[in-house]
């Protein structure tokens, strides 16, 4: 899990891309962010790298997201 919390774009994504190199394919990375548009940016972000958007919700003022790394 990556805390994203209390960072503002485009820091959460580049903290996600970082993060996903240590993961391995197929694998699962949730994030939680509190930035708003990090909805936008996550979908956005996972559409150009191939990697699958499985859960984008909000819980209270916190965003998770799960991102299965492709390849």
């Amino acid at each position: 899990m990556l805390d994203t919390k209390g960072l503002r774009c485009p820091l959460p994504v580049l903290k996600a891309k970082k993060a996903l190199r240590d993961v391995a394919a197929g694998g699962i990375l949730r994030v939680l962010a509190t930035d708003p548009g990090a909805v936008k940016d996550f979908a956005a972000f996972c559409q150009t790298t191939g990697n699958e958007l499985l859960r984008s919700a909000q819980e209270e003022d916190v965003f998770i997201f799960d991102i299965r790394k492709s390849g």
